[in-house]
C-alpha cells in the first residue's frame, strides 16, 4: 500500500512538475515576444511622435506665401506713392513756369494799344467787342502773332459786377485747344473798362495757359 502511494505520489510530483516547466517557458516566451513587440513598436510612435510635433512643415509655406503677399502689397502701394508724387510735382512744376509767362502777357495786353480806348490807359468795350466778335479775324490774328506760339492760350475780360464778359480765342486752334477738363493756369491783373463815353467801370484781364505736349 505504502508502496502504491509513492509511485502515484511520484507520478503526481513529475506531472506537475512538467506542467510547470511548461507554463514556465510559455511565459518566458510571451515576455520575450512583449519586449521584442515594445522594442518594435518604440520608433514608431517616436516617428508618430515627431510628426504630430514637427509643424514647421505645415507652416513654412503659408508663411513664405504671406511674405510674398505682404511684399507685393508694399510694392504696390510705394509704386501707387511715387506715382502720385510724381504726378504732382509736375502738376506743380507746369504752374511754376507758366504762371509767371500768364503774367506777362496779361500785363502786355492790358497796356495793349488795340485794346485801349483812345490812348487812355483804358481798355475799350468797343474794342472787345471787336476782338471777340464774329468779325475780328483779322485782330485776333495780329493779336496772337505777337507772342510765342509754343504757349496755347485765351483771353478773357470781365467787369467787377459780372456783367460784362469778353473771351478772345485764336482761330487756329483745334475745337477742344481749350476744353475745360485740359491741365491749365491763369493770371489776372485789374484794368479799368470804358463801356462808354460816360461810363468805366472795373474789372480784370486774365490769360489762361493750356498745357500742351511742348510744355
Amino acid at each position: 500500500m505504502a508502496v502504491s502511494l509513492f509511485i502515484n505520489d511520484s507520478l503526481f510530483n513529475g506531472d506537475l512538475l512538467e506542467a510547470l516547466l511548461k507554463k514556465r517557458l510559455t511565459t518566458t516566451a510571451r515576455l520575450k515576444d512583449t519586449a521584442r513587440l515594445k522594442d518594435f513598436l518604440k520608433p514608431v510612435k517616436k516617428t508618430c511622435a515627431l510628426m504630430s510635433r514637427d509643424e514647421r512643415g505645415v507652416l513654412e509655406p503659408h508663411t513664405d506665401l504671406l511674405s510674398v503677399a505682404l511684399a507685393v502689397i508694399g510694392f504696390m502701394v510705394f509704386a501707387a506713392l511715387m506715382s502720385q508724387t510724381y504726378l504732382g510735382y509736375e502738376d506743380r512744376s507746369f504752374a511754376l513756369e507758366n504762371y509767371e509767362t500768364a503774367s506777362l502777357i496779361a500785363e502786355n495786353l492790358a497796356d495793349a494799344p488795340a485794346l485801349e480806348a483812345e490812348s487812355t490807359g483804358l481798355l475799350s468795350a468797343a474794342s472787345l467787342d471787336a476782338f471777340s466778335g464774329p468779325n475780328g479775324a483779322n485782330e485776333r490774328e495780329r493779336l496772337f502773332a505777337a507772342f510765342s506760339r509754343n504757349y496755347r492760350f485765351l483771353v478773357e475780360v470781365r467787369t467787377g459786377d459780372g456783367q460784362w464778359h469778353w473771351q478772345i480765342k485764336p482761330d487756329d486752334a483745334e475745337p477742344d485747344a481749350f476744353a475745360d477738363g485740359l491741365e491749365k493756369v491763369a493770371a489776372s491783373v485789374p484794368v479799368v473798362i470804358k463801356l462808354n463815353p460816360a461810363e468805366s467801370v472795373p474789372g480784370t484781364l486774365t490769360v489762361v495757359i493750356y498745357k500742351t505736349e511742348w510744355n
